[in-house]
C-alpha cells in the first residue's frame, strides 16, 4: 500500500477495512453522523440536491469529467483518485461506478409536522437494505411524502441502502420513531387513515375505501405485521395474485400496492 493509499484509508469514513457510515445504525441511536453514497444515480442525485450538505467528493477522472457534462458546475470539488481506491472504501461487491460521496443526512420531518394530505409508508422491522432501499426508490416514483421506520430494526440511510435506493433517499425522508405501534396511534389521532398489509388482511386493498391523509404499512418478510402494528391499524388488507405463489418480496408487494394506492387517492 502507498503512503497515499494509507492516507486515504485512513480518512475514509465507517469500520477498519470498509467503508460504512461513521455513526451508521446501532440499536437506539436513529441518526447517522454522515452519510455514504456511492454510485451515479446516487451521487448524482446528492449533488443535485440542494438540502444534502457535501463533505467529501471522490471520483475517477472518467467519472468526474461526466459529472460536469451532466451537472455543468458542481458544488463540490471532486478529489481525483483510481477505481480501486473506492473499491478499498467499500464492501468487495459494492457498484462504486467511479464515485464516492460523504454527505451530512437530510432533515427529517417528526409526525407532529406531516402535511394533512400525506401519503406515507410505515416499515415494521422491515431490516435488509436492499429491500429498503428498493421501497425508497419506489416511493419516490409514486410520491410518498415520508417513510416512518423504528431506531431499531432498521438500517440506516446510507451506503448499500443509499445505493439500491438509486437517488431516492433525496425525494422521500426518513421519520425516525422509537415505537413504530406509537406513532400508528398518533398518526390516527391526527385523521390518518393506517391500512395495514396483510395476506391474512379482511379485504383485497383495491376494495377498502382509501382516503388522504394516508398510512400505508408494510411488515417484514416471513414474520408480517407484529401484532401491536396490526392493532393499531385502522384497516388490514391484502393483495390478492392470481398466480400459484401468493407472496412477494416486500419490495414488490410495495410497488403493487402504492400503485393500487395511488390510482385510487386524489392527487394533493
Amino acid at each position: 500500500m502507498t503512503d497515499h493509499d494509507r492516507r486515504l484509508r485512513k480518512r475514509s469514513v465507517g469500520t477498519p477495512g470498509r467503508g460504512a457510515a461513521r455513526g451508521a445504525h446501532r440499536p437506539g441511536r436513529p441518526e447517522i453522523e454522515q452519510a455514504v453514497i456511492y454510485g451515479w444515480h446516487p451521487v448524482v442525485e446528492a449533488l443535485s440536491n440542494p438540502k444534502r450538505r457535501l463533505r467529501r467528493l471522490l471520483a475517477t477522472e472518467n467519472a468526474a469529467r461526466r459529472l460536469t457534462e451532466s451537472l455543468g458546475d458542481l458544488r463540490i470539488t471532486p478529489e481525483i483518485v483510481r477505481p480501486e481506491e473506492i473499491g478499498r472504501m467499500l464492501e468487495p461487491d459494492a457498484v462504486h461506478q467511479g464515485l464516492y460521496l460523504e454527505a451530512d443526512p437530510l432533515p427529517s420531518p417528526t409526525i407532529e409536522t406531516l402535511n394533512p394530505r400525506s401519503l406515507v409508508l410505515a416499515l415494521d422491522q422491515i431490516t435488509d437494505p436492499h429491500n429498503v432501499g428498493a421501497i425508497v426508490r419506489t416511493a419516490a416514483a409514486f410520491g410518498v411524502d415520508t417513510i416512518v421506520t423504528t431506531a431499531r430494526h432498521s438500517p440506516a440511510a446510507t451506503g448499500v441502502m443509499a445505493k439500491s435506493a438509486s437517488g431516492g433517499l433525496e425525494h422521500v425522508p426518513f421519520t425516525i420513531v422509537r415505537n413504530l405501534a406509537g406513532a400508528l396511534q398518533t398518526l390516527g389521532e391526527r385523521g390518518f387513515l393506517c391500512v395495514g398489509l396483510d395476506s391474512e388482511g379482511a379485504s383485497p386493498l383495491e376494495e377498502v375505501d382509501l382516503r388522504r391523509p394516508l398510512v400505508l404499512v408494510l411488515g417484514a418478510e416471513g414474520k408480517g405485521l407484529r401484532q401491536l402494528t396490526r392493532e393499531r391499524c385502522s384497516v388490514l388488507a391484502r393483495l390478492d395474485v392470481p398466480g400459484a405463489i401468493k407472496s412477494l418480496n416486500v419490495s414488490n408487494a410495495a410497488a403493487v400496492a402504492l400503485y393500487a394506492v395511488t390510482r385510487k387517492l386524489r392527487p394533493v
